[in-house]
């Protein structure tokens, strides 16, 4: 018998591990990361209906989150769950207390280890040359077989402002230099600008130099950065202190005609303050790849104004990052198991 043989037989003999895939959403996360497990007949991977979770999760040894919410009520439920994996990097839908009290490990995927910070950076990018090129203005005049409308604008020149300099917002300056932009960032654990006087004081961020950035402060320091920035871009992490952090008072000291560009979590964005600076013409455009509701309503009043760019939340969503991600979580799995 070779030893390939001798393997399956042994493969055959061992438990079987249940894996659950929830939620209805980022159909690709399942799918490519089954192709890894579906080679191993000791892993049953499957998926049920997102109402019916709580109650079959109490049957299963390992949980494949796509952003499903995960209450005390659902963890309560989960009596042999070892691990909970988030397919993707925030884990706010999850009950970190309650899976602590249940004794349910909780683990997410690095977005740097897989490309995903660097495509949600380009998303970014992408978003702002829209606004700023006037993309839906743009399918208009096709429409009407116009040519030279409308005028767009340019990078060049403008200044950026980076608002949470992570592993996305690190990706997001690297890819925005050869754009000959001013880039300004905030990140929590930096001074604020107000006490540095030589920017050489910030330490280096995960071996990115210091002058990938032109002037840095910390998180008291946005409505400043707002009232100087051509374009705000949101990479912050949410969390009790940022949800809602884009409200009224932050968008009303952004520039007049600003751009909002979102790429980073729909909660952080306060609604109201979004629609009220639109209608008025102070915020010269939005756009976002999460919202504050999610699916998002195809018949939501905000999708009326021309300056607004909407993308189902794919920022992360490309065949290099959810390969990367497919193989991290397949990983995090097997080493559970064997």
């Amino acid at each position: 018998m070779s030893s390939m043989a001798e393997k399956k037989d042994v493969d055959k003999d061992k438990p079987i591990t249940r894996v659950l895939f929830c939620g209805p959403h980022f159909p690709a996360s399942q799918i490519y990361t089954r192709e890894y497990l579906e080679k191993y007949p000791f892993i049953q991977v499957d998926d049920v209906p997102l109402k019916q979770v709580p109650d079959h999760i109490g049957n299963y040894d390992l949980c494949v989150s796509k952003n499903m919410l995960f209450d005390s009520n659902v963890l309560s439920r989960a009596k042999q769950m070892k691990l909970i994996m988030q397919f993707g990097v925030g884990l706010e839908g999850i009950d970190i207390d309650a899976a602590t009290k249940h004794g349910i490990k909780v683990a997410r995927i690095p977005g740097d280890a897989t490309g995903n910070a660097a495509s949600c950076a380009e998303m970014a990018i992408y978003l702002t040359l829209g606004l700023l090129r006037k993309q839906n203005e743009m399918q208009i005049s096709v429409k009407q077989k116009m040519l030279g409308e409308p005028i767009g604008e340019t990078l060049l020149g403008k200044t950026v402002f980076i608002m949470g300099f992570g592993n996305i917002g690190i990706d997001l300056a690297k890819r925005l230099k050869p754009f000959d932009v001013k880039i300004i960032a905030t990140k929590r654990s930096w001074p604020s600008n107000s006490e540095v006087l030589i920017p050489k004081a910030f330490p280096t961020q995960n071996g990115v130099l210091d002058d990938l950035v032109d002037e840095k402060g910390s998180h008291g320091d946005i409505y400043e950065f707002a009232s100087k920035a051509d374009i705000v871009v949101c990479c912050l992490s949410m969390n009790k202190e940022t949800v809602g952090i884009l409200n009224k008072p932050f968008i009303s000291s952004m520039k007049k005609g600003a751009l909002l560009v979102n790429i980073a979590r729909g909660g952080l964005l306060d609604y109201e303050a979004v629609v009220q600076h639109l209608e008025s013409g102070h915020l010269g455009g939005l756009g976002i790849d999460v919202a504050w509701k999610e699916p998002f309503d195809p018949n939501d009043p905000v999708l009326k104004f021309k300056n607004v760019i909407l993308t189902p939340h794919v920022a992360g969503v490309t065949e290099h990052s959810y390969r990367s991600m497919a193989k991290v979580c397949f990983l995090s799995i097997f080493l559970k198991v064997t």
